[in-house]
Parts: structure tokens; sequence; C-alpha cells
């Protein structure tokens, strides 16, 4: 009602002006690609944040299966690793996976084919750890009780994956504040435009007594409806973009992709993204009108 009112009674003609249109749609693009954004980094952050709670302090042992008469059994090279494994300071748990399970993670790369008993698998040992461990004297030791093992520092893989999983934020992070600075230049842009086309009926109205200010505030309610108007549209256009993305992302095989759904404050924070698009077109406009008035004789 407020924005309604401020509209009736605008004493510039600013709805005429051919930059309104372009506000609007300019907005709407630059809302729609910073939600995704947004979006695309609060995803990572969620995976990364997963990644390291579940995968922190923690081994993996894989006994690969030897040819040959003279290997000792598989399982029996299990027992001599775990033997190792329980006996090493630092190490709470190491417990082995069966065939099945093992089975199970390899699935939706492998098929139904992959628990077949045919199949040569490994054997993969779950070790979680609850202090420094020496790693390469485990490893040593691992190779010397059973032929074939391997050992997986988490680790080691996981802080490059917390530097990858930074990097993508940070792109994300930067692509919305240039997004947020193009909306900025496009404000002054349709501002400016809007000053010099009705210059003479703002020199007319300081004549009247009007002050910067009373100018500035039309401009302001200008700007701010046509941003909510834009910013509104993109994010019914980025909604729309995400709930495809995330239909198309279940209806994958599971395993495949880690689930990317958000957190009800996150769909939150997305919705706020036309409003603060809205308070920036605001307080850009107020600020280039005076800055502009300030420099007219």
């Amino acid at each position: 009602m407020t924005m309604l009112g401020l509209r009736r009674r605008f004493d510039l003609p600013l709805a005429k002006d051919p930059s309104s249109r372009f506000l609007v749609w300019i907005t709407a693009l630059m809302v729609y690609l910073a939600t995704l954004s947004l979006c695309g980094a609060m995803v990572v952050s969620d995976l990364a944040r997963r990644w390291d709670s579940g995968l922190a302090g923690g081994l993996t042992v894989q006994i690969a299966p030897l040819a040959g008469n003279g290997a000792a059994p598989l399982n029996e090279r299990v027992e001599a690793a775990l033997t190792v494994l329980r006996s090493t300071p630092g190490i709470r748990s190491a417990g082995a996976l069966s065939p099945d399970e093992t089975g199970r993670l390899l699935e939706p790369w492998l098929g139904p084919g992959a628990a077949d008993p045919l199949l040569p698998m490994p054997r993969l040992i779950d070790v979680v750890t609850d202090g420094p461990v020496d790693t390469a004297s485990l490893a040593e030791r691992l190779k010397s009780a059973a032929p074939g093992a391997t050992l997986d520092d988490h680790a080691v893989w996981l802080a490059d994956l917390r530097s990858f999983a930074r990097a993508l934020e940070g792109a994300a992070l930067a692509v919305v504040l240039l997004i947020g600075s193009a909306g900025v230049m496009s404000v002054v842009f349709a501002v400016r435009a809007g000053l010099a086309i009705h210059r003479n009926l703002v020199e007319l109205l300081h004549l009247m007594g009007a002050t910067d200010r009373y100018v500035s505030r039309q401009f302001e309610a200008h700007v701010t409806g046509l941003a909510l108007r834009g910013g509104t549209v993109g994010l019914v256009l980025a909604l729309a973009t995400l709930g495809g993305v995330m239909h198309a992302a279940d209806r994958l095989q599971a395993g495949l992709l880690p689930d990317v759904g958000l957190q009800p404050w996150q769909w939150g924070v997305l919705v706020l993204v036309p409003l603060a698009a809205a308070l920036l077109a605001t307080a850009t406009a107020r600020w280039t009108v005076l800055r502009t008035l300030e420099s007219l004789p």
C-alpha cells in the first residue's frame, strides 16, 4: 500500500521512461543468476561438511585377492590385517566389510553383478582413529602381515577435497558479488538516464521548493518497485530451475550423486535474494540521485 501510495504521488513520470523495462528484466536476470550461484555455494558447503565429518579421523585398508596357489587365503589375510590394526596405538576400532557390503558400495557403478561371488572383489577394512597414527610404518606392517594390503589415509585426499570445495565456494560467492556490482551499475545508468530525461521537471520542482531528498524519494520508490518485480520473476525462474535439477537428480540411480537437498533455512535465504536486490537498488538510487543533484548548478 505504501508503494502504491508513493507511485500515485509521483511528480515525475518515471514509469514512462525507456529504462524502466530494461531495469525490470536486468534485475530478473541478475536475481536468477545470483540465486543459482548462492544455491551452488550452499550445496558445496554442505557436501564438504558432510564429507569432513564422515571421513575425518579414518583410514581404509584394502586387501586384494592374489592369484597363485602359494598365496594365503583372502580371509586369513584379512584376519592378519585386523590383528595388526587392533594392536596399533591411535586406532580405536577396525572392522572388515563383508563381501555383500562391498558389493553394495560398488553396485551403483558395476550394477547388480557387483555382489556376484565369482567376481574377484577386494576386502575392505574400515578403521577409526582417535589419535595420531604413523601411517607409513603401519602400511609396511600391513604389507608384511597381509600381502596385497594397501592403506588409504583419508586425511591426505580429504585436505585436497576441502581446498577444492573452498575454491568452488569462493568462485560462487565471487559470481554473486559480480552480479551485485552489475546490478548497481544498471541502477546508476537507469537513474542518471531518468534525471537527464526529466531535468527540466526536476529544476521546476526545485524552484517550487522541493528538496533533493524529495526528488530522491521518488526515484527510490520507482526503482524499488521495478527491482521487486524483476527480482520476483528471477526468483520464480531460479526456483523452477532448481526444482527441475533436483527432480532429475532424484531419478538417477541411488549412489551416483550425493544428496543435494537444501535445509529449510537455506531455502529461506534464497527467497530473500529479491529483497536484498531491492534494498541494494534503493540505496544505489538514493546515492546516485543525491550525488547527481549536488553537481547540478
